[in-house]
């Protein structure tokens, strides 16, 4: 396996790959404030993006998909503009998806030009500085993934909002007037984008009762990405196919353990996994588990 970056400014200054996890760190210098995305390529002929942010002199990143390509090339491009979201990026057909953690269970996404919000909670400190939401979706009613001050201090004043069916009865009638209702295995096409509705329950507790709570499969632009919102590994996860990023939740006694995530997760191979929800959970162990040896990668993020 060989990895080589790109020499000319912006530059990068470091360069290793683990021994143990194959990852790759990189170390970028950079203009402080500026905004960097950075690039791989295995053949200098297609290049995805891995991530944008904001330099404080320089940008360190670990590539956790490193270990599967035998040749990997670096580049970074300056961006200009403003409201641009930072995070870990996903390439399409039709532009760049990008991923943003807030805390817990909430987070934001560039969906190709279209604002996403997850279970925005918090007020809006959390989202100081970031674009407002175009669509907001709410997986369930619980204090920890719904708040409606939050959904109005964040939101555009068009906003849809996409919640499941206990949530929208709680709904301010301002916001219920722009909210779609889905029950489990329901769709929507938003966007350019299709929105399917997945059931999320328990099978050894009570917090959320089976036919209640949604997670969600967003396709967009050929690229499917799954929210877990709270559940545990039920049957109707594990049938999930040809995923390319997963959010899922771990954390006892709500969801699940760190190991039965993991055996989920190996069950239905999404390409990319982030864990969240995670209070008090080891994700490293959890990235043990899940292993290198289908090919998935796992993104531990800052989520607390």
């Amino acid at each position: 396996m060989s990895a080589i970056a790109q020499i000319t400014p912006p530059s990068f200054s470091f360069i290793q790959r683990n021994k143990s996890t194959k990852e790759i760190l990189l170390r970028l210098s950079a203009t402080k404030n500026t905004l960097q995305r950075i690039e791989t390529s295995p053949d200098l002929s297609i290049w995805t993006p891995l991530v944008i942010a904001k330099s404080t002199g320089y940008i360190q990143y670990t590539d956790s998909g490193a270990p599967f390509p035998q040749t990997l090339f670096y580049r970074a491009v300056q961006l200009d503009g403003t409201n641009i979201l930072t995070g870990d990026c996903l390439g399409t057909t039709n532009g760049t998806i990008i991923f943003h953690p807030i805390n817990h269970a909430s987070f934001v996404m560039d969906l190709c030009g279209t604002i996403a919000y997850v279970d925005p909670v918090g007020g809006s400190s959390p989202y100081a500085g970031l674009p407002k939401a175009d669509i907001v979706f709410v997986t369930h009613e619980h204090s920890d993934h719904y708040d409606s001050a939050t959904i109005n201090a964040i939101a555009r004043s068009n906003a849809i909002i996409v919640v499941n069916k206990s949530v929208y009865s709680l709904l301010p009638s301002t916001l219920k007037a722009r909210a779609i209702s889905l029950t489990n295995n329901q769709s929507t096409f938003l966007n350019d984008m299709i929105v399917d509705a997945v059931p999320a329950y328990n099978l050894t507790q009570s917090y959320h009762p089976k036919g209640r709570d949604n997670g969600y499969v967003l396709t967009v632009y050929g690229k499917k990405i799954y929210i877990s919102g709270d559940t545990e590994d039920i049957p109707e996860i594990k049938s999930l196919t040809d995923i390319d990023v997963a959010f899922v939740c771990m954390n006892l006694p709500y969801t699940m353990s760190v190991s039965t995530a993991a055996n989920l997760v190996r069950q239905f191979k999404p390409k990319v996994v982030y864990p969240y929800h995670s209070r008090d959970s080891n994700v490293a162990q959890f990235k043990s588990l899940v292993g290198l040896d289908l090919g998935i990668e796992v993104r531990i993020r800052t989520w607390y």
